[in-house]
């Protein structure tokens, strides 16, 4: 079945997609540890996987003080563009496109990882029952310090400046990163968001985050080269919300108004079960979209394929099977085996469980 949708060409905003598999954005803890910058590893690791129709890095922090977890890469300093510079090459060469994803973490980070070893900053000062990894260890997250509302514009500045230095780059466009319990999902969950002024309170104010971050990134280099993840009915790092149907309606009805490249919606938990919540439903946010939609979380090849032929998403994110098959879209196309990933090297390390897994034609000359 190799003729199914998923593997024909789909134009998302001004990129143009060969298939409609997408390289989930995956932590991997492997950038260079003294400037948070990617290197020759990095871009074999995306080059090799450059058959996905769409690959979007790893979470890349805006900014120091957007780092939460010990050797991410970042897109706010000389060295980290001239790194991600020869992953963009390394990916286009071969054909592929590939967009980065705009982090900040909010609350989800350690004093040892911030500059001068000052505590995170979130919406309010609430900490959340979460771990981070220092270098060292897993350790807990502590109580943050909520911001004041003078500082928020120099973060939604840090957004605009990173999602230029993606251009510089040579990045096709940016996912800003709205989900699993990072800073902009801090602002819109009521959860954690207990600010009284402007950013918090009624749904409207806790979504003016977002809306400032979007207004400066597609102001910068377009609507139609951003996306955007949301996880709206997953508590991943200890996020939640008293009526995630309503808030999450809203939003989508907020990006609606910008004419973004596309929506990614995490289903279900992240990385977890794809259930969902009593009177929530996937595919109401979905058709509220204007736009092209994506699903991830837990997709097999026949659910993937299912979920694009009848219309219920137009591209499938991806994630750990992209770790373990360089190759995916071949495999997928040809229905063949998957390698199996190898979970002690997902964070961390060098090329073993990076850059080392066997594809097809490399099994067959075997």
């Amino acid at each position: 079945m190799s003729d199914a949708k998923l593997f024909t060409p789909l134009k998302v905003g001004a990129i143009e997609l060969k298939n409609r598999v997408v390289m989930a954005p995956l932590t991997r803890n492997r950038a260079r540890a003294e400037d948070d910058a990617p290197h020759e590893l990095q871009a074999e690791y995306y080059g090799q996987r450059a058959s996905a129709g769409l690959l979007i890095t790893e979470a890349s922090q805006i900014s120091p003080q957007g780092k939460g977890y010990a050797w991410t890469p970042g897109i706010h300093s000389d060295a980290q563009i001239e790194g991600w510079k020869k992953v963009t090459d390394a990916v286009h060469a071969k054909g592929g496109k590939i967009v980065i994803q705009l982090w900040h973490v909010g609350r989800i980070s350690h004093p040892v990882l911030q500059p001068n070893g000052v505590d995170p900053v979130a919406p309010s000062a609430i900490a959340a029952a979460s771990k981070t990894f220092d270098g060292t260890a897993f350790v807990d997250t502590p109580t943050p310090r909520a911001l004041d509302v003078a500082e928020i514009p120099g973060i939604v500045e840090d957004y605009r400046k990173a999602a230029a230095n993606a251009i510089k780059a040579g990045f096709d466009g940016v996912e800003v990163h709205a989900a699993n319990g990072y800073l902009i999902d801090q602002f819109l969950r009521d959860g954690s968001n207990k600010r009284e002024d402007a950013y918090g309170g009624s749904i409207e104010n806790r979504t003016r985050f977002l809306k400032e971050v979007l207004d400066a990134v597609t102001s910068e280099i377009g609507a139609d080269h951003v996306g955007i993840r949301l996880s709206p009915f997953s508590n991943a790092n200890d996020i939640g919300d008293s009526d995630p149907v309503a808030l999450f309606s809203h939003v989508v009805d907020v990006i609606n108004g910008y004419g973004l490249a596309y929506l990614h919606l995490v289903e279900g938990q992240t990385g977890g079960p794809r259930d969902i919540p009593d009177g929530a439903s996937l595919k109401a946010l979905y058709d509220r979209f204007d736009g092209v939609t994506m699903g991830n979380n837990g997709y097999d090849r026949e659910l993937a394929v299912k979920a694009v032929d009848e219309g219920e998403v137009d591209l499938v994110a991806f994630g750990r099977p992209f770790i373990s098959n360089p190759d995916l879209v071949e495999r997928l196309k040809a229905d063949a085996p998957l390698n199996e990933w190898d979970q002690s090297t997902f964070y961390g390390g060098g090329a073993e469980g990076y850059t080392d897994y066997p594809t097809l034609k490399d099994s067959k000359a075997a």
